[in-house]
């Protein structure tokens, strides 16, 4: 999924990062709608590991989680999976690790839910897209 480039920005809002998530999410939706939950690709294997970097630097970087609060947590290792990597030191209790676990996995499902209710709400015009595809 690419973005229309907007004005050089610097910083962006919690509403825009989880517009961003929720548009990520898109075209895993629709191909589950169009397709069918068994018939889903990898193709959106790019949108997921993105999605899941704007939600853990949301939490772990920006201070955007409400739960975790305006706290930078850990070293920036590059991590794609949630969860600490195996080489990672441990700068973070388990109970806090986990509490960010369950904070990206909140900000995830959420934008998820939220795609999945416009494209439903909207699911005319996307066949409609589909069949001239």
């Amino acid at each position: 999924t690419m973005f229309l480039p907007e004005e050089d920005r610097y910083s962006h809002s919690k509403e825009h990062l989880e517009s961003q998530i929720s548009s990520l999410f898109g075209g895993r939706i629709a191909e589950e709608l169009i397709f069918g939950a068994e018939s889903v690709t990898t193709g959106a294997s790019n949108d997921i590991m993105r999605a899941t970097d704007i939600a853990r630097n949301m939490v772990t970087k920006w201070g955007l989680s409400d739960r975790m609060g305006p706290l930078a947590y850990g070293e920036d290792e590059g991590e794609v999976f949630l969860g600490r990597s195996v080489t990672q030191h441990k700068a973070l209790s388990d109970d806090t690790a986990h509490a960010i676990d369950e904070e990206v996995r909140a900000f995830i499902d959420r934008n998820y839910e939220r795609a999945s209710t416009i494209l439903n709400d909207h699911l005319d015009r996307l066949h409609a897209m589909a069949d001239a595809l």
